[in-house]
C-alpha cells in the first residue's frame, strides 16, 4: 500500500489499510479505536444491555462471533457496562466443518476467560446435520439447520439462565436478510430484520423466547476481517460444506458486487429497510405456543416439531415449503409419534411410561 497519511492521527502513524465503509485510510491503532468506538456507541444508543445482565455470546469460531466475544469483554472492561458474559455454541453435527470450529471456540474460551456451554443437535432432535443431509440432499438442508439452531440457541441460553444472546450478525448479513425477504415476499421477517434487538417486550412479532441482539450490526464485514486479522485474533474460516447451495449465497454474490461499486450501499440497505412501513391491513402471523413441544410458533406446531416429523416419519420434505400435500400424507399413517420417534412428544411420553 502506497504510504498515506492516517485520516484519524494526521500523519502520527502511517496508515496500514483502507477501511471498507468509509474509504479512508487508517493506521492500525486508530483502526481499532474507531472501530470498538462505534460498536461501544451502537450498544449505548440502542440501549442493548443493562448492569447485572448475564450474555450468552453465540460462539461458532468463525470471524464474527470471535470479534464478537473480543470486543465484549474488551468494551464490557472498558466502559463498566457490568455484564456476565459467557459463550454459547451449538455443535450441528458436520464432521469436518463444526468439530473443527468447536475446537476454536474452546481455546477461545481459554484466551477470554468464559463459561461455555455446547449444545448438539443428535442431544436435542436425534439427528445430525449429516445425517439429515443423507436424508434430504443438498438443496433444503439449510432450511432444518436455521430453524434447529435458532431453536438450540434459546435452549442453551435458558440452561444458562441468561437475559440476552449476542449473536454476530453484521451489516452485510442484515443487508443480505432484507434483499432475501423482499425477493421471498416475506412481510413479517421484512418487518423484524432490521430490528437491532428481538423478542423483547416491545417486539410482538417475534417469537424468540429469549432477546437477541446484534451489537455488530453496523459493522462491515471486511472490516470484521481486518479487525481480526490485525489483532491475530484466533478464528476458524473454514466455510460450511453444505453452504454453497444455499439461496442466501445469491444475494450474499450481488452484495458484493453492489459494495465494489458502491461502498455505502450495505448501510443504505440497511437504513432503507429501516425506514420500510408495513400497511396496518396487512395480515401478520400471530405467536402462540406449540402443542408438542411448548416452543413459540406462528403455527399450532412449531417447524422444528414438523421437520422432526419428517425425517422421522421418511417425509423429508414435511415443512419445507406449502406442506399440505404431505400434511395429508401423514394423516393416512399413525399419530405423530411412535416408539422410534424422537420428537419432543415422544420424549414427554417415554417420560410418563418410564414413572409408571
Amino acid at each position: 500500500m502506497p504510504s498515506t497519511i492516517c485520516v484519524s492521527c494526521q500523519g502520527q502513524r502511517p496508515a496500514a489499510l483502507v477501511r471498507p465503509k468509509t474509504s479512508e485510510p487508517y493506521c492500525k491503532l486508530c483502526f481499532f479505536e474507531a472501530f470498538e468506538r462505534e460498536i461501544h456507541e451502537t450498544i449505548v444508543k440502542e440501549q442493548l444491555f443493562k448492569s447485572g445482565e448475564t450474555i450468552a455470546v453465540a460462539a461458532s469460531g468463525g470471524k464474527d462471533s470471535t470479534v464478537l466475544a473480543h470486543v465484549m469483554k474488551l468494551l464490557n472492561e472498558r466502559h463498566s457496562y457490568g455484564l456476565k458474559l459467557v459463550l454459547l455454541s451449538i455443535d450441528e453435527g458436520i464432521t469436518g466443518y463444526r468439530d473443527d470450529s468447536l475446537e476454536t471456540v474452546k481455546r477461545n474460551q481459554q484466551q477470554y476467560d468464559l463459561p461455555l456451554i455446547i449444545l448438539t443437535y443428535k442431544e436435542l432432535y436425534g439427528w445430525s446435520m449429516d445425517e439429515i443431509v443423507k436424508a434430504v440432499g443438498r438443496k433444503n438442508n439449510c432450511t432444518f439447520c436455521g430453524v434447529f439452531r435458532r431453536q438450540a440457541l434459546d435452549r442453551g441460553a435458558m440452561k444458562l439462565s441468561v437475559n440476552k444472546i449476542a449473536t454476530g450478525h453484521n451489516a452485510d448479513d442484515i443487508a443480505e436478510t432484507i434483499l432475501m425477504n423482499i425477493l421471498r415476499g416475506d412481510i413479517a421477517r421484512l418487518k423484524r430484520c432490521t430490528s437491532i434487538i428481538t423478542g423483547d417486550e416491545n417486539d410482538e412479532n417475534e417469537g424468540s423466547v429469549i432477546p437477541r441482539c446484534k451489537p455488530l450490526k453496523y459493522a462491515y464485514e471486511k472490516e470484521i476481517v481486518l479487525y481480526a486479522f490485525y489483532k491475530r485474533l484466533d478464528y476458524f474460516s473454514t466455510e460450511c460444506l453444505y453452504s454453497p447451495n444455499a439461496y442466501r449465497g445469491n444475494i450474499r454474490t450481488y452484495i458484493k458486487d453492489l459494495e465494489r461499486l458502491r461502498p455505502s450501499s450495505i448501510i443504505d440497505i440497511i437504513h432503507s429497510g429501516e425506514q420500510l412501513l408495513v400497511k396496518q391491513t396487512a395480515k401478520m402471523p400471530v405467536q402462540r405456543v406449540c402443542e408438542r413441544c411448548s416452543y413459540c410458533s406462528s403455527m399450532p406446531v412449531c417447524k422444528a416439531c414438523l421437520l422432526i416429523e419428517g425425517l422421522n416419519k421418511g417425509v423429508p420434505k414435511l415443512g419445507i415449503g406449502k406442506t399440505e400435500r404431505y400434511r395429508k400424507e401423514m394423516q393416512k399413517k399413525d399419530e405423530c409419534c411412535n416408539d422410534q420417534s424422537l420428537c419432543h412428544c415422544m420424549k414427554e411420553k417415554l417420560t410418563v411410561n418410564e414413572d409408571k
